[in-house]
């Protein structure tokens, strides 16, 4: 499909800089009936039925932003895409002309080694240490890693806790499965005694989830592999489910990745999968997410679940009625 068909123009001023405070009192588009209804993340109960169940994803960001010197001296930022071997990351470094395989890179409290340079740009590199003292290492070397849209991409001491969920258990993550920002302790408990179960999954988000389609065709647009796991457990709760609601795109792309080969079952391996419309959804009946970048694989993820019309309408209808947009803001319930 033409890539052009996603496209829309977004007031600069509707991005959000901060989430909603507190997080439930997000706005909710209601695109799962005849009209479009504005309600709240609130509305959620009563919105889903006793039986429903909720998938989140459980991942973790990790401080993936790292700024540190070269062999000269010189400033070089890093951002971690995803791990590839122990103590070896694929990364987006820049000034990338600067580097060469066998610089050694320091940051606060890791030191690296370039071990390859690759042609699309990203770089591998090779840290010294691994495992769980590199994620402590990590933590006190890096920065979340805010999208650019987000005050520049510069993160500050609210958002280590701000772009993370209250799902947030594995590490692995370098932008957050925003979807799962919006609930809370309390609208938990309120889900619970409306009846609606609840489930988790692991993937780990990459990047290059978030960015603009930069081809013509999607026929010429290649995803980055994220890592992910269904376990058991999910796959039971899925299996006596009503209904089966993704919180987030990333979650749903997983459990259709699982789905395109046969019935849901354990799993755990990469996937690439790029949805546009005419897939056929086999598992999500019902998908929350927040508002996506026009171009983005996310614009058409949402297009192919609900329709492309449909969304251009309630994306007009999003912008008329100043919702807020992207990783900090409000969130649409769309049917299958």
């Amino acid at each position: 499909m033409r890539v052009e068909l996603f496209d829309f123009d977004l007031p600069e001023d509707l991005i959000a800089q901060r989430p909603a405070v507190p997080r439930d009192s997000a706005r909710l588009l209601d695109v799962t009936g005849d009209g479009l209804h504005d309600r709240s993340v609130l509305d959620l109960p009563k919105l889903l039925q006793p039986g429903d169940l909720l998938v989140f994803n459980d991942t973790r960001v990790i401080p993936a932003r790292l700024i540190g010197t070269r062999p000269s001296g010189g400033k070089v930022e890093v951002l971690l895409l995803r791990e590839t071997a122990a103590g070896q990351w694929l990364c987006l470094a820049r000034p990338t002309k600067r580097l060469k395989a066998g610089d050694r890179l320091a940051f606060s409290a890791l030191d690296g080694r370039v071990e390859a340079m690759n042609d699309e740009g990203s770089v591998v590199l090779a840290f010294d240490r691994h495992g769980v003292e590199f994620l402590a290492a990590l933590e006190r070397s890096g920065a979340v890693p805010l999208p650019p849209y987000i005050r520049g991409g510069v993160a500050d001491a609210r958002d280590r806790a701000d772009y993370q969920t209250m799902f947030a258990e594995i590490d692995g993550s370098v932008a957050a499965p925003t979807a799962g920002l919006h609930f809370t302790p309390a609208l938990m408990a309120a889900l619970g005694h409306a009846g609606v179960k609840t489930a988790r999954v692991t993937l780990h988000v990459g990047a290059g989830t978030f960015q603009p389609v930069r081809v013509a065709d999607t026929d010429q647009h290649a995803m980055h592999a994220e890592w992910g796991e269904v376990g058991q457990a999910t796959v039971e709760a899925i299996q006596s489910a009503r209904r089966v609601v993704s919180v987030g795109t990333t979650a749903l792309r997983l459990l259709e990745t699982v789905a395109r080969s046969g019935p849901m079952r354990p799993w755990q391996g990469e996937t690439d999968i790029f949805i546009t419309p005419g897939f056929q959804f086999r598992v999500v009946d019902l998908l929350l997410t927040n508002f996506h970048l026009p171009r983005s694989t996310l614009f058409m993820l949402v297009a192919a679940f609900a329709g492309l019309e449909r969304m251009q309408q309630a994306y007009a209808h999003a912008i008329d009625r100043q919702y807020r947009f992207y990783s900090y803001g409000d969130c649409c319930l769309l049917r299958r």
